[in-house]
């Protein structure tokens, strides 16, 4: 759930750097979290006390303690309606336990560090796989970086490379993302920079968690405001599917580059991330991630995220 920014949940080389940005040690990243459960997970994932530091409870083995965001939609909600928690379910049901959310008030960034590294939980959902942070389970889905266009009437682009993105109105991205950086690249982040800004409140994300809701970005684009978005499916294909004007969710080609020529990564494999040294705990995760991929899959098709082949 680097996810993400939700997930962002920003993706792990984002995070890394805006992290680095930030005088308080505030920054380890995230769990991302998404959509709608079905209802046998939802009996599962019934929200529980958020206990202190001095009451983490010791591990029992019929129970999947999952650290969570409580609001932090579509990725994470305290009523177990997430994608990430919908997901969590279906894993521990795989492993014959019940899932027991763990939830913090605050954005998913701070999970790793609040509440993992605290054993106040023992899994986060969501995380690139490969987060230096924890040990990470083999991927169970791989997405990516979406342009988010109006179907009627907005540019069907899939790559960075096409020139219709320097000549469009606004270009919504998330801060600190892949986008962001490619944005930047083609040369138009200055006049999109106060109205990135605009849609935060001016709020400097310089030195404070500060992040555009995903749902804005969507609603920027179905308003005409902005002629393109450019967020992590995960983060948004919810609301795009959910939009009463008409959108077109694509894919970004995984083509892109800086001037230097060095590779912007627009897709990630997803992972969930237990405290190094939980080396059972992991296998048994990737036991039961193969065990609920038909799960899994249903749950991804159902909030409409696309997908790509694993480490491709």
């Amino acid at each position: 759930m680097l996810r993400s920014f939700g997930r962002s949940r920003l993706r792990l080389a984002g995070l890394t750097a805006l992290a680095a940005a930030f005088t308080a040690p505030a920054f380890a990243t995230a769990a991302l979290a998404q959509a709608k459960p079905a209802q046998s997970a939802l009996v599962q994932a019934q929200p529980h006390t958020q206990p202190s530091a001095e009451a983490a409870a010791p591990q029992d083995d019929g129970v999947l303690r999952v650290c969570a965001a409580a609001n932090q939609p579509p990725l994470s909600l305290k009523d177990g309606t997430g994608l990430e928690n919908r997901i969590a379910a279906a894993v521990a049901e795989a492993m014959g336990r019940k899932v027991q959310f763990v939830w913090s008030e605050k954005p998913a960034i701070y999970l790793v560090r609040d509440f993992l590294d605290k054993k106040l939980c023992d899994v986060v959902a969501g995380l690139d796989t490969g987060d230096p942070r924890v040990l990470t389970t083999k991927p169970y889905y791989r997405s990516g970086y979406v342009f988010v266009t109006r179907a009627k009437d907005g540019p069907d682009v899939t790559s960075w490379s096409d020139p219709r993105l320097k000549q469009v109105g606004h270009v919504a991205v998330p801060f600190g993302s892949p986008s962001e950086t490619m944005l930047k690249n083609i040369g138009r982040y200055e006049e999109d920079m106060a109205y990135l800004y605009s849609l935060v409140n001016f709020r400097s994300p310089r030195n404070q968690y500060t992040q555009i809701d995903p749902a804005r970005l969507v609603g920027e684009v179905a308003s005409g405001k902005a002629d393109v978005a450019v967020p992590f499916a995960p983060d948004v294909a919810r609301f795009v599917k959910a939009s009463s004007v008409p959108l077109r969710m694509t894919l970004v080609k995984d083509d892109a580059t800086r001037a230097d020529g060095q590779k912007v990564a627009m897709r990630f494999d997803q992972s969930m991330g237990v405290r190094r040294g939980d080396d059972a705990l992991l296998a048994a995760l990737d036991t039961a991630l193969v065990k609920a991929r038909p799960a899994i899959d249903a749950i991804l098709k159902d909030e409409g995220v696309p997908t790509v082949p694993t480490g491709s």
